[in-house]
């Protein structure tokens, strides 16, 4: 009786070498094409911004309150640059578009409480495909005394709930910031009432007004994304964030 012949399929060693084998590295362009997504923070920014939005509560009974410095801030830049405001589009609020420099620029007022001004501002952002690296916030600061102002990006709420709010729904923590001072109270528990409820002193008021009353060449700075040059007159010699 024939003794039968074990028959060794050529595609079964194949099958174990190619197992063996290690993975193919990736080329190169693939490599360079997925770092150039990666944001290098070593260099400034120099893109224009989009998107400029004054924080505050809606109403006459607000406009004066400390809460509002932020509005204050928005609209002296819309009267610097001769920028009208008319309903915005697609949200509740006050909105306008002009050109400071070189940049194409959008204001927004939120017409929404405070605490409310994520639902305003990020759908408004996505109507217009505004990056939040393409955007600046201006609200009010109780960390620094009047007369102050400081440029910021990225970082979180501290306490403020209107940045809590952006923060919340625009999914990122990365636009611009300008913090106005308005001074503390010096106790937690009359937070509210002295951000909200009575109207900023004249003299309060005029010092931190005046703290962003830039002229023009540097608010053209700032729109156009040159953030260090604003930093450098706003924080000092410096130019670092606080």
């Amino acid at each position: 009786m024939a003794t039968a012949k074990t028959t060794t399929f050529p595609w079964s060693a194949c099958s174990r070498r190619e197992a063996a084998r290690p993975r193919p590295k990736r080329k190169k362009k693939q490599r360079q094409q997925k770092k150039r997504h990666q944001p290098n923070r070593t260099q400034p920014l120099r893109t224009n911004l989009r998107l400029i939005v004054g924080l505050g509560n809606p109403g006459p009974a607000y406009a004066a309150t400390r809460h509002n410095i932020g509005v204050a801030f928005v609209r002296y830049l819309a009267s610097r640059f001769g920028i009208s405001f008319a309903a915005a589009t697609k949200v509740k609020g006050e909105a306008g578009r002009g050109r400071i420099g070189e940049a194409d620029v959008r204001l927004l007022l939120p017409g929404c409480y405070m605490n409310q001004s994520g639902e305003v501002v990020a759908p408004y952002a996505r109507y217009y495909r505004v990056a939040p690296e393409e955007m600046l916030v201006a609200y009010d600061e109780v960390a620094f005394e009047p007369g102050v102002a400081r440029l910021k990006t990225g970082g979180g709420a501290n306490g403020h709930n209107g940045i809590k709010s952006l923060i919340e729904h625009l999914g990122s923590r990365d636009f611009h910031r300008l913090r106005i001072g308005v001074g503390h109270p010096g106790e937690k528990a009359q937070m509210v009432r002295y951000l909200t409820a009575v109207n900023m002193p004249a003299e309060e008021r005029e010092r931190a007004v005046a703290a962003f009353e830039l002229d023009d060449e540097l608010l053209v700075a700032l729109a156009e994304g040159k953030l260090q040059t604003v930093m450098n007159r706003l924080h000092g010699s410096s130019g670092q964030e606080d």
